[in-house]
């Protein structure tokens, strides 16, 4: 399976990489919010892995882009700090999970089991 990742951060893209690719996914990076939504439409990712706090086009902008022009995309917020507000705002714009930085393998494998089904 192909995992997008979109987040400005070299070292968090770097992380989240190194999970997901020890786990057998296939990885595409995107350091900002717009090639982000060009590589989604691009490569067709099963999962997105999003962080909100961008430079330009911040995240939740980049959700709803996504969303509008992909209803069944699949879209887990990764971010260091996400307020309750913040969270109602991304579920209710189609975010289907969280993780949290730090990355833990744990938590971000477990979050990718919304494309499984489970």
């Amino acid at each position: 399976m192909k995992i997008l990742i979109i987040d400005d951060s070299a070292l968090a893209r770097r992380v989240l990489k190194n999970i997901l690719l020890e786990a057998g996914y296939e990885v595409i990076e995107a350091e900002d919010g717009i090639t982000g939504i060009e590589k989604y439409f691009l490569e067709k990712p099963d999962a997105v892995f999003l962080d909100l706090t961008m430079e330009g086009l911040k995240g939740i902008e980049v959700l709803k882009k996504i969303r509008q022009m992909d209803k069944n995309s699949i879209i887990i917020v990764a971010t260091a700090d996400i307020q309750t507000a913040t969270r109602e705002e991304v579920i209710k714009e189609g975010a289907r999970g969280f993780v949290n930085k730090p990355f833990s393998p744990e938590k971000v494998l477990e979050a990718l089991k919304v494309i499984k089904g489970g």
